[in-house]
């Protein structure tokens, strides 16, 4: 097993006058066009938020959003976490945790640039990070929990047609640690990556993965086109797409287990 890094932090990214009417007009529509295409984005969010046909919040939904400081680090990023079935042809994982970062606001230091601008308008918490290696030491993942105050109207919208489809080309940030088979895990050695919003959860799960040997890969791929059929490249046949996906999958079990725990041990307190 591979050794946790040592500085792991307990949790608690000239105008010419007679064009200048046709160039403001032009501009000013680029922006009202920029500024719709946004807005009509997070509308979306906003108006299912407001409509009052949509079910009632989640059990647990508030207890979930105080996760980032009331549960322990073991608990959020347990130290090995089992894939079954998570990796090509279903074969079984098993992930070791070898870093840990403090909790960190939400900035782009930490969040893709896209994400971050999706959820600041809901209200973005938090954001912990943890990175993994498989048992073979031959790969690497960074995991995220990006924490909101959405309420449960947004977060159900924010996860539908897919977040990792919508929002592109959004790579989260790697994080590396000295001293660990993460060490140069950088900017140019993400492979492939994730990202999940659950419906019944204030949190969007992120993961990002890539090879242990440090080696730079030219363009990142998500998850799902990493695990298509025919593809032959490193990335896809090293199943790096599939840890990517399988890895967020469980994370939000462990986190609807959390969650449950919190609002049972609450009731029994009662």
């Amino acid at each position: 097993m591979p050794p946790e890094a040592p500085a792991e932090t307990t949790t608690r990214l000239r105008p010419v006058r007679e064009r200048r009417t046709g160039r403001v007009l032009a501009v000013t529509a680029c922006v009202v066009l920029g500024v719709g295409l946004i807005g009509g984005a997070l509308a979306g969010i906003w108006l299912a938020a407001a409509d009052p046909a949509q079910p009632a919040e989640p059990a647990g939904y508030t207890e979930a959003k105080d996760l980032w400081h009331n549960a322990p680090v073991d608990t959020l990023f347990p130290r090995t976490l089992a894939g079954p079935g998570a990796g090509p042809g279903a074969a079984d994982r098993t992930w070791t945790r070898i870093v840990v970062a403090p909790d960190a606001g939400c900035s782009p230091a930490v969040l893709a640039k896209g994400l971050l601008a999706t959820l600041t308008p809901l209200g973005c918490e938090r954001v912990l990070r943890a990175t993994y290696t498989d048992a073979t030491a031959s790969s690497v993942i960074t995991v995220g929990l990006v924490f909101t105050r959405a309420d449960a109207g947004a977060q159900r919208t924010l996860g539908q047609g897919g977040l990792t489809t919508r929002l592109g080309e959004d790579v989260p940030p790697a994080l590396s640690g000295t001293s660990t088979v993460a060490a140069r895990f950088g900017a140019r050695q993400r492979a492939s990556w994730w990202l999940s919003a659950p419906a019944d959860l204030p949190v969007v799960v992120t993961a990002v993965a890539g090879f242990a040997d440090g080696r730079a890969v030219d363009r990142p791929q998500p998850a799902d086109r990493a695990m298509a059929r025919g593809r032959t490249d490193a990335t896809a046949q090293s199943g790096l797409g599939h840890e990517a996906k399988g890895i967020t999958g469980r994370f939000e079990s462990l986190l609807r287990r959390t969650v449950a725990a919190t609002v049972k041990e609450k009731e029994n307190a009662r």
